[in-house]
């Protein structure tokens, strides 16, 4: 196998709103605009209405951004492109230590095909990568995992209690920057791993914030491929979305009440609800002392943290201050594409999930929504990793069944050679001599047969059971079985989850090196509208 796919219904967590959405998009459609192909694209990039002055206005912004990150002459052809009319192709992710986990360099990789195969069917388009700079959940974005062989090292980038709580694309590095970014260079392994750690320190220095890093990295990373990074914490950014904050609180009641009634509605279809919505919800967050608050409905007006708020100071506070303002999860997509020419969002699970509640803003707001495409999803599956795998016979959906089906598999056939043929020889001889019971049964009387067949599955039962206790017996004695155990999970399932879910894409570009990135990308051209397998 170089590459097999599995549906995303038949991969563990994942929601049956995402896997409809993916494999049966009439079921729900209602929710949605247009559909996740190239036609929905096509229908969507024709409805683009994008005033020319904040075109220009926001072209002028990415020039400045994108230099500063480090960006490549591609990227400068991209945003000439997109400043005289192209349509935009947009993903986008929080700004997570070394670059998060693997499916944010594969959503960029995704944009970047999706743009090209749109612009050769004759609509221009490029690719552009919204960098969530304005989220707070430090949690989230402090941290990053490095898969090792036979395990997952974590990296933290310890920052002081005071952080806690602000927009992460507002806090500096600091000092311990230098520490996490050369542990992280002394995990590396492979060929490449200088030029990986050279990216990182160049990119990860103390004087920078998460998302300047962030953006330095992808920079680097996918260097002559075109990605427009672009920043929503610019206060230039801000001034343009100044109509869509001010729709939103104008506007608070009637969209909670839409929304409220959506989530019954999905309920009612056995879907989910993928943002928590109440009675004192709104689209905003509000910067009050330097820390992100939700705003919420309070009687006739407002509160976000300790602040209290009528309807007009809160407009107020949008006109005079929108910097100070940032959007909901809800929001966030709309807000994104009134800025830029929209065609398509390439989001995952989660993210195509809140779209069925987003949609509802989009119609309010925007009056026009993109297609949501589902971003490319992924397991790599490396040489070692894969002969361990044949050693036992597995397929990769087995092991994400998870841990426990694991091991009893691997106990049955882990055995010295001549005990474990013996184990072959006689289970074969034991079916063959129940078989034989058969005919003189039956004739005696034809239910013992149903009996003897009870008998054959309980007496193979013990006898496998039997087997897996010598399996056992033999890894106390090796620990082998614990030693592949720890490579299979953690290269395959790490941490309960999907290898892409949780492990950062660097430590297998130091390995494989970096033509990795166009096997991926050719990768996602191929038929699979669900997760892919792919052998290294």
């Amino acid at each position: 196998m170089e590459s097999d796919c599995l549906r995303f219904s038949e991969v563990p967590q994942t929601t049956k709103l995402f896997a409809s959405y993916t494999e049966d998009f009439s079921k729900v459609r209602s929710f949605y605009g247009p559909a996740p192909d190239e036609a929905g694209v096509r229908a969507a990039a024709k409805e683009v209405r994008l005033d020319a002055g904040t075109r220009s206005a926001v072209v002028e912004v990415l020039r400045a951004q994108n230099r500063t990150l480090g960006s490549d002459a591609a990227v400068e052809r991209n945003i000439e492109r997109l400043a005289n009319g192209a349509v935009a192709i947009v993903t986008g992710q929080q700004v997570s230590l070394f670059s998060g986990p693997s499916y944010s360099i594969y959503k960029a990789l995704d944009a970047i095909r999706w743009a090209k195969r749109l612009t050769r069917s004759g609509i221009d388009a490029v690719p552009v990568f919204w960098m969530a700079t304005e989220d707070h959940d430090l949690a989230e974005v402090n941290q990053a995992f490095f898969g090792e062989r036979y395990g997952i090292a974590r990296l933290e980038l310890l920052l002081p209690e005071e952080a806690a709580g602000r927009s992460v694309g507002r806090i500096s590095l600091g000092d311990s920057a230098d520490a996490v970014v050369e542990h992280a260079g002394e995990l590396l392994q492979g060929p490449k791993r200088g030029e990986i750690a050279a990216a990182l320190k160049a990119s990860y220095r103390r004087e920078e914030t998460f998302g300047s890093a962030f953006g330095k990295l992808l920079a680097r990373v996918l260097k002559g491929r075109g990605l427009i990074l672009l920043d929503p914490l610019d206060k230039r950014l801000h001034e343009l979305t100044r109509p869509i904050y001010r729709k939103a609180a104008e506007d608070a009641e009637p969209i909670n009440e839409e929304l409220l009634a959506r989530g019954k509605e999905l309920g009612r279809k056995s879907f989910h609800a993928q943002v928590k919505v109440t009675q004192q919800s709104t689209l905003l967050f509000l910067d009050v002392a330097g820390k992100r608050e939700p705003v919420r409905r309070k009687n006739e007006g407002f509160t976000a943290g300790s602040l209290r708020l009528s309807a007009s100071e809160l407009l107020r506070r949008i006109d005079e201050e929108p910097e100070t303002l940032t959007a909901s999860v809800l929001l966030r997509p709309v807000l994104q594409d009134s800025i830029l020419p929209t065609a398509a969002y390439i989001g995952g699970p989660a993210e195509v999930a809140y779209m069925a509640q987003a949609q509802l803003v989009y119609r309010r707001v925007l009056g026009r929504m993109p297609a949501i495409l589902p971003r490319a999803s992924f397991t790599l599956i490396e040489p070692e990793v894969s002969r361990v795998l044949k050693k036992y016979h597995f397929a990769v959906p087995e092991v994400l069944g998870g841990r426990q089906q694991l091991r009893r598999k691997m106990e049955a056939q882990y055995l010295p050679r001549g005990l474990a043929a013996l184990f072959v020889r006689d289970e074969k001889a034991l079916r063959k001599i129940l078989a034989g019971y058969n005919k003189p049964l039956g004739a005696l009387d034809k239910t013992l047969i149903g009996a003897r067949e009870t008998a054959e599955r309980k007496m193979l039962y013990q006898f496998t059971k039997l087997r897996g206790k010598a399996g056992r017996a033999e890894n106390l004695r090796t620990g082998v079985l614990d030693r592949h155990e720890a490579e299979i999970i953690s290269a395959v399932y790490p941490r309960h989850g999907l290898q892409e879910r949780t492990v950062c894409l660097l430590p297998f570009l130091a390995r494989q090196g970096m033509a990795l990135l166009e096997r991926l990308e050719s990768a996602m051209g191929e038929p699979c509208q669900g997760h892919r397998l792919l052998l290294l």
